[in-house]
């Protein structure tokens, strides 16, 4: 083994700097998408400030809604309303990347009906067309329809439907010069369980889009998965569903367009505390399944004042940009999610104990958090490190990285320390990898 390294090592510089060039290229491409869902691109509001905030918190991507009935407000007249113009272009001055969602239905083709004649397919085509070609060079994501599922996730001709409207609609993106990554599903948790999911892979949709969207809300489950750590193990078991469904069985790339936890009294909720410690529990457990590309929170502000309805109560900012723990959460680990690898071979999942390993080339952390009750768990550097233990933990995000006052004991070379965790990951330095041993 040592000997193959040295021999890799000597090969000439001009291989070795583009080996480098494109490690660095398919890293990049692999960066885990952080997206937040705004519901601002139909506002007549500036949403500037707002899409500011996002910026500040590292987010890469946002979603938003390009109504059909929007675009093609009296029936053959295309039109893009000002407010997408004003919105989209802030979403450049910030570096948020757009995703859109191309759907809903319009009044002039069977009153909202879903594009499941051929006159209204070709209609919704001529919008699809229409927006894309216009916003070429504003938009970087698209998703074909929402939640297509909802009215039937069970019926097989209803799931064949969507997937000749998503392969016409697909090819009338692709005419676009400017390369798009397009997204079909949405599905709901619903259309997960019952198989609809499974039935567009099948299908062969894979073959005219980059990715299959779902949309994997747990929050009002009665069968204990709405926590994280139960949330990830069911979407597991989908993955390896899917990916069985998939062509020559290889795994399928998920993009969790829509995902969130509410802050609500009461029912499905939880205050926001608990949203936050979800939202970062959940930001890490996805990054467990290589092959979810993204997730993206629903939604950026909180929809209404009754604090005791779920769906008013999923915004990291309340309604007047004020900011929840949950935004705070989400800035505190975006360095974490975009700059680190997850490193499968050295993460444990013991009980009710998560502790996941990362890396930055040479540089080692571990995520560590209890979903059960509170408690001392002995941890190892990977170097010989000196003072105390240095963590960011997301109880209190907005301190930063602290000295936790925890002294690293060393023997022999080898160092380790008593590290508390709870409910909220702890972000923890474990130093750095002799350069040999790195991930790459």
């Amino acid at each position: 083994m040592p000997i193959m390294r040295l021999t890799r090592l000597r090969r000439p510089f001009p291989l070795l700097l583009l080996g480098l060039l494109l490690n660095c290229a398919a890293s990049a491409d692999d960066t885990f998408i952080i997206g937040v869902d705004t519901h601002l691109m139909n506002k007549n509001t500036s949403p500037a400030k707002a899409l500011q905030l996002l910026q500040a918190a590292g987010v890469d991507s946002v979603r938003d809604d390009a109504y059909w009935s929007s675009a093609e407000p009296r029936r053959g007249l295309m039109k893009i309303e000002p407010s997408w113009r004003t919105y989209l272009d802030q979403t450049q001055e910030h570096q948020l990347r757009p995703l859109l969602v191309l759907g809903y239905g319009n009044p002039f083709y069977d009153n909202y009906a879903k594009p499941r004649k051929p006159i209204v397919r070709d209609a919704y085509g001529n919008y699809v067309s229409f927006v894309t070609r216009q916003l070429s060079d504003n938009v970087d994501f698209y998703e074909i329809w929402n939640e297509w599922d909802k009215e039937n996730p069970v019926n097989p001709a209803f799931a064949k439907d969507y997937s000749v409207m998503v392969e016409e609609a697909s090819k009338r993106i692709r005419a676009n010069q400017r390369p798009m990554v397009i997204l079909a599903g949405a599905v709901t948790s619903q259309g997960m369980d019952l198989g609809f999911a499974d039935r567009l892979v099948e299908s062969g949709i894979l073959n005219y889009v980059d990715g299959l969207s779902l949309h994997p809300y747990v929050h009002c489950r009665s069968d204990e998965r709405n926590t994280p750590e139960n949330w990830i193990a069911w979407l597991r078991r989908i993955n390896e569903d899917l990916k069985d469904k998939s062509k020559n069985k290889t795994a399928v790339p998920l993009y969790l367009t829509e995902m969130g936890w509410p802050s609500n009294e009461g029912r499905c909720g939880g205050n926001e505390k608990i949203q936050a410690a979800f939202l970062a529990r959940s930001f890490f457990l996805a990054q467990t399944v290589p092959n979810i590309k993204g997730m993206w929170w629903n939604g950026l502000l909180n929809d209404g004042p009754d604090n005791t309805d779920p769906e008013q109560n999923f915004g990291l900012l309340n309604q007047d940009l004020s900011i929840k723990q949950a935004y705070l959460t989400l800035k505190a680990i975006s360095p974490t999610l975009h700059e680190f690898r997850y490193d499968v071979e050295k993460s444990r999942e013991i009980d009710s104990q998560y502790l996941l390993r990362f890396a930055r080339g040479s540089d080692q952390i571990m995520v560590a958090w209890t979903a059960g009750y509170p408690r001392s768990i002995k941890i190892d550097a990977t170097s010989v490190l000196g003072g105390n233990v240095h963590y960011i933990d997301t109880r209190e995000p907005q301190k930063g990285l602290v000295d936790s006052g925890i002294p690293w004991i060393c023997n022999e070379g080898r160092c380790s320390a008593q590290v508390p965790i709870d409910d909220f990951p702890k972000i923890i330095t474990l130093g750095t990898r002799p350069a040999l041993f790195a991930l790459p």
